[in-house]
């Protein structure tokens, strides 16, 4: 696999080098020794989810708060998402900045995000499946919501037709009104929420 930093300081990119047969082909999602080598890392993954979402849905931004924070690997392992990486850490370098990634089932492409970095998507193809690994537990009332049509933001959806999004996204505040409240965990605090090892 070969995982490179993202434009987002410490959100990184895995792509898996797919190994082919006559059965069709074999992917290696995740080698923990490989992503702690490249992001210095040592993830332990404590909780699994998967999200299905039709064709033209938009889940996030979504991030979760520290404590008790919440990093993820992010995968779409069926149909096909264009994601987005927000950075939500008041102070970093890259506060406010985003990557965008088409990620698919043929490609594989996964993204790890530690905490402090937001992550939304929109559903490409009907019955998109995307699953997360997580390093923590799900908290309940610990998820932070940014408007992921935030025009401050300015990320590229590319959108043909207003996105389908549940009413909390819908209503939730801009990047600027959260940053605001106080809500959004700073750069060092998440640094030294890493594990590092």
């Amino acid at each position: 696999m070969i995982i490179t930093e993202t434009s987002v300081r410490d959100a990184y990119r895995i792509v898996p080098e797919p190994i082919p047969d006559s059965r069709g082909r074999l992917y290696e999602s995740l080698r923990h020794e490989s992503l702690r080598e490249a992001t210095g890392h040592a993830v332990d993954i404590r909780q699994v989810n998967h999200t299905v979402t039709r064709r033209n849905a938009m889940r996030g931004i979504h991030a979760t708060t520290l404590p008790p924070g919440q990093g993820k690997i992010v995968t779409c392992v069926r149909g096909a998402a264009l994601t987005m990486v927000v950075d939500l850490r008041v102070g970093s370098p890259t506060f406010g900045h985003h990557e965008a990634v088409e990620q698919d089932a043929e490609a594989g492409v996964a993204l790890y995000l530690p905490d402090g970095l937001g992550l939304g998507y929109v559903a490409r193809a009907d019955d998109t499946c995307v699953s997360y690994l997580c390093t923590r537990e799900y908290v309940p009332g610990t998820i932070i919501d940014v408007d992921a049509l935030d025009p401050e933001l300015g990320l590229p959806w590319d959108l043909a037709e207003p996105p389908i999004r549940s009413d909390r996204d819908a209503a939730a505040p801009s990047l600027a009104e959260i940053a605001a409240s106080g809500a959004l965990p700073g750069y060092e605090e998440c640094l030294r929420s890493y594990p590092v090892g």
